[in-house]
């Protein structure tokens, strides 16, 4: 990637990471409303942050008043190297310093923003270069390139079938906590019952697994392909699914 912007702030780099994954793989722009929403903070507070970004010398968004806002080149490149940040740390907070599912999240968010290149290096270097993190998400490249993946949220589902998780959200460690005690995490096979208009998804994960009830919440939490022939989805089950970051 290139050399780092120190002049970012931790700030800064949230508002970019927010954008980046309100806008989805599709890069749409991002509405004031979202953003607060996402980040917590009042619209007055989103508003007055993006036009000081947009108006930088070298922007990081493009900003436009009742129309938005989206990454510009520059932001899009830091947002991906903060993800990348991110990511690199649950892994290793996981699979190394054994840290719990549910607590590698609020750790990586207060690291991210800090390592050297050098230490990132050595994190992709001793986790063997990983393309996924713990929760299943992709991991970017150290050039900013990240593998675009189809899949869909558990609660799109309108029919019962088996599917495979692909991911599982990892901002709320409650949820975590529970998805991991049912067995839902990246890989598992689930067998999916929807239940009455509005009140969830009963799921049993593999063959043998105990049946769970599922709220329509929580399934926004968990994203899913159908197992294929040659994998966990084919070309003919793409239409359905959208990418992921």
């Amino acid at each position: 990637m290139p050399t780092r912007r120190r002049t970012n702030t931790e700030s800064v780099d949230n508002y970019l990471k927010a954008i980046l994954s309100l806008g989805g793989a599709e890069e749409r722009r991002v509405t004031i409303k979202s953003l607060a929403e996402r980040l917590g903070v009042a619209p007055a507070s989103v508003t007055n942050m993006l036009q000081k970004l947009a108006a930088a010398t070298a922007p990081l968004v493009e900003y436009e008043r009742h129309g938005g806002v989206k990454l510009s080149r520059a932001g899009k490149r830091r947002a991906l190297e903060v993800v990348r940040h991110h990511r690199l740390i649950e892994t290793f907070l996981y699979e190394v310093l054994d840290y719990p599912i549910e607590e590698v999240h609020a750790e990586a968010e207060r690291l991210e923003h800090f390592i050297s290149e050098r230490f990132e290096e050595r994190i992709a270097a001793k986790l063997g270069h990983p393309k996924i993190d713990p929760h299943g998400h992709a991991i970017p490249a150290i050039d900013g390139k990240i593998t675009a993946r189809e899949s869909m949220l558990l609660a799109d589902v309108v029919q019962d079938g088996t599917f495979v998780v692909e991911s599982v959200a990892d901002r709320d460690a409650r949820s975590l906590r529970r998805m991991e005690a049912h067995g839902v995490a990246p890989g598992a096979r689930l067998r999916v019952r929807k239940k009455a208009a509005g009140k969830g998804y009963s799921v049993r994960v593999g063959r043998t697994g105990r049946e769970f009830e599922l709220s329509r919440e929580a399934a926004q939490e968990v994203r899913i392909v159908r197992p294929g022939p040659s994998g966990p989805r084919n070309n003919s089950q793409n239409k359905e699914m959208r990418a992921s970051l």
